[in-house]
């Protein structure tokens, strides 16, 4: 179909008039015939309010922006399917479980929690994975976090958690930034929150890729089924590309190179058709193998190790198409953890009851009516029928009288309406008893023991990561009290991590802490350590090729080639971003020199002639794009000619570093035993 061309002319006073193409109407579909004047009595006199037009299109864009989300408030989203790979009938009833093959499409919103809409995607922050399943018996939202464990054990505590990390009341700063008094004040007196932080310490919170992050429901769940038998439940989304993170300077200047990095390389992945997938697992137990660990299951600080129970991968996710409106699904998309099917259940931890309350409160702060579930993006794709009415921007038209059950009006011809079903959601059958009381369990009391099988699972570099991350937040800190009083329960976690970090604060090490419940040796987790479980591919990756005019263009060729054939993607830089005359033939290339910085690939690579590579080693932004690159552990394939760049940088063969040949599978790696030599961690 070809669109018809516009038409320009020039208007009255020098503006651009268009006309031709489809009709610009207005909200009601009235056609518009000036959209460039408001309606004013004479050609200079007053406006006139008689102008609808002008009222209804600056009165929309008053009110284009919608209250941001108090936390999750900068987001990235995706539509996708769910793919059933592993049928579990004889545990849930859910029918999204029910049959090996079975596809659920799913919305997808990841988020980091402290900054503001308009804040950077890269902080060391937690990282929201919300997953909306639109399944044939009503939209099941699992509303979970890159983090398996969160900071508080009791709803009641969420304000003032969020009020301690968001910007500080009477400043308005540090925006989307843990390195501040309130913060560390909030969990110097919050013990609870030690196995959460040590987490957001680690390299979990500053992860490579939406794409290569894991996902957890955090809490204890129960899957129900056909015969009304429960298990405990914990949902996991494993990356199939694995698990990567930056470092911390990384980290730091993509803050500036790409305040939208993140987002970006989600929808460039999907529109390239590099579909990012996670596979789907669950950890299944049941009351009595709860009752036999040292800790509660109803705690949502605590995690149950892979090694006690293994995972069962039951389901692939793939993220298949990039939203057609940021705003109107991405923004508008509204998640609860209420929201269930028949086959799954809540637990009664005290965390998750809380977020079944707020989560509806807040749609309706944000959305501005009880009927955002009318929202195409919220909307089930299944069909749903009630006798709840009216209420503001209602689009629906329910026809007849029939708003209440029970009712007769079938007696008399009319329609009734819907009833409940025998088939519909039902709540695991539970004994409940006890007094009315606010007292926490003392189950929940140890707060050290799995903050210490965390900081014993992490490699030695990993180690020093969650060290120099701890002394680097506390440098931050300006009231020294809350320094000394969050080393005195680090010492608690590991004597040596407290050592550590107050090594690097350079202060002395504070009388240790007395836990409520002594802490105990849980051992280690295989599974905790990111670099432990490296996965050794190139697939999802970007590979930065720095060249310029003259380079050889088959050398350029066949690197591509090779970097493609392993998966990855190579991202052509050069000093300008016009047609370049290579030896051999043409390139356009992809970003300039000064645009594009070596920290936003995985790898780097030079293909340049020697007077090109003279020429550029005299280039601030060439030295820092290798310089950065050996910084943050990444491979560096080099030609013969670019070798006086190395040089100038100080760079030589060795460890991660090496000709273009060896590049594609170099780049597989990041060299963690090269940080030792660059950097003083703690």
């Amino acid at each position: 179909m070809t669109r018809k061309p516009y038409e320009s002319k020039i208007g009255n006073g020098g503006e651009t008039q268009q006309t031709g193409g489809a009709a610009l109407t207005t909200n009601h579909g009235i056609p518009i015939s000036d959209n460039q004047n408001s309606l004013t009595a004479g050609q200079r006199g007053p406006t006139l309010l008689e102008d609808f037009l002008l009222r209804e299109k600056i009165f929309h864009f008053d009110h284009e922006r919608i209250p941001e989300r108090i936390v999750h408030a900068r987001g990235s989203a995706a539509h996708g399917v769910f793919t059933c790979t592993d049928p579990i009938p004889e545990l849930s009833r859910a029918t999204l479980f029910a049959a090996k093959g079975k596809e659920t499409p799913v919305f997808v919103r990841f988020s980091t929690v402290a900054g503001g809409a308009g804040s950077v995607d890269t902080p060391r922050d937690v990282r929201g994975f919300a997953v909306k399943f639109y399944t044939d018996e009503g939209n099941w939202d699992l509303v979970g976090n890159n983090i398996p464990v969160f900071f508080i054990q009791d709803a009641i505590k969420f304000p003032d958690l969020i009020h301690s990390v968001k910007m500080e009341a009477d400043r308005g700063f540090p925006q989307a930034a843990s390195a501040h008094d309130t913060f560390w004040d909030f969990i110097s007196l919050m013990p609870e929150s030690l196995h959460t932080v040590i987490w957001a310490m680690s390299d979990r919170a500053i992860p490579r890729s939406l794409r290569m992050m894991e996902g957890f429901g955090v809490h204890t769940f129960k899957l129900v089924n056909a015969e009304g038998e429960s298990h405990f439940v914990k949902f996991h989304w494993k990356p199939v590309l694995g698990t990567q993170s930056l470092v911390w300077d990384e980290s730091a200047k993509l803050q500036g190179a790409d305040n939208d990095y993140h987002r970006r390389d989600l929808y460039e992945a999907i529109a390239a058709g590099d579909y990012p997938s996670w596979d789907f697992a669950v950890q299944v137990f049941d009351q009595d193998f709860a009752d036999s660990l040292p800790y509660d299951v109803l705690d949502p600080t605590k995690i149950i190790p892979e090694e006690l129970v293994p995972l069962r991968v039951i389901g692939r996710l793939t993220l298949n198409r990039n939203p057609d409106n940021h705003f109107a699904e991405n923004e508008q998309a509204a998640f609860l953890p209420s929201n269930i099917v028949p086959g799954i259940d809540f637990s009664d931890d005290p965390l998750l009851q809380g977020r079944l309350f707020s989560y509806l409160d807040t749609q309706k702060s944000r959305l501005g009516t009880t009927n955002f579930h009318q929202i195409p993006v919220n909307a089930p794709k299944c069909p749903y029928a009630n006798m709840m009415r009216d209420g503001l921007m209602q689009t629906a038209v329910p026809k007849g009288r029939a708003n209440y059950e029970p009712n007769s009006l079938d007696e008399i011809g009319e329609n009734p309406g819907p009833r409940p079903s025998a088939q519909g959601l039902a709540t695991a059958r539970q004994a409940v008893q006890g007094d009315k009381q606010r007292l926490r369990p003392q189950s929940f009391g140890d707060h050290y023991s799995q903050p210490r099988m965390y900081w014993h699972s992490m490699t030695d570099n990993e180690r020093a990561h969650i060290a120099s991350a701890f002394a680097f937040e506390l440098s931050k800190v300006q009231a020294d009290h809350v320094r000394q009083r969050v080393l005195s329960h680090l010492r608690v976690i590991d004597e040596k991590l407290g050592a550590r970090v107050a090594r690097g604060l350079g202060v002395a090490l504070p009388q240790a802490a007395t836990p409520f419940v002594a802490p105990q040796d849980l051992g280690t987790s295989a599974a905790l350590s990111i670099q432990s479980n490296w996965q050794a591919k190139l697939e999802g990756r970007k590979v930065g090729v720095l060249i310029a005019e003259g380079s050889d263009k088959q050398a350029l060729d066949d690197l591509i080639a090779a970097i493609e054939g392993e998966g990855g993607q190579a991202f052509i830089v050069a000093p300008k971003v016009g047609e370049l005359q290579l030896k051999g033939g043409t390139i356009k290339a992809d970003g300039q020199l000064a645009g594009s910085p070596s920290v936003l690939f995985d790898a780097i690579a030079m293909i340049l002639m020697p007077k090109q590579a003279e020429a550029l080693a005299k280039e601030a932004a060439a030295i820092a794009f290798v310089m950065d690159a050996y910084a943050h552990l990444k491979a560096i394939g080099h030609c013969k000619g670019s070798q006086v760049i190395l040089d100038r940088a100080g760079i030589a063969d060795g460890e991660g570093v090496g000709t273009n040949a060896q590049l594609a599978e170099m780049a597989k790696y990041r060299y963690w035993s090269r940080e030792a030599t660059l950097r003083d961690l703690a």
